[in-house]
């Protein structure tokens, strides 16, 4: 079993930056696939980054250049470096954690963290 506590949420006025952060225990964090998803009031969750155990990162088209995923194993932590932020970044953010055990892809979610971009 994996726990996930993300946090890092607020309201921050367009143009400007968060990090989000997505502690993890329960199992060996260097083995986890890592991801951040969201979810905007009335729309299905979308995923935003992923970030695999060799630190490989791939991102939403929409978020490209703007939102940067990382990873310390040794903090057993997973960041999202949100930059430029705009109105259409306003969701619940959720941090994703996927292993393979006994041949079974296993998947986990954190409770999710607020953020809201307004003027």
């Amino acid at each position: 079993q994996v726990q996930l506590v993300e946090s890092g949420g607020d309201l921050v006025q367009p143009g400007g930056s968060l990090r989000l952060s997505c502690a993890a225990s329960g199992s060996i964090f260097s083995n986890l696939i890592m991801g951040w998803y969201r979810q905007a009031l009335g729309k299905q969750r979308e995923w935003v980054a992923t970030i695999t155990r060799d630190s490989t990162t791939t991102y939403l088209d929409s978020v490209k250049g703007r939102f940067t995923i990382s990873r310390d194993n040794a903090k057993n932590t997973v960041y999202l470096q949100m930059n430029s932020l705009k109105p259409e970044d306003t969701a619940v953010y959720f941090c994703n954690a996927k292993k393979i055990s006994d041949s079974i892809l296993r998947e986990y979610w954190g409770q999710g963290t607020q953020v809201t971009v307004s003027s």
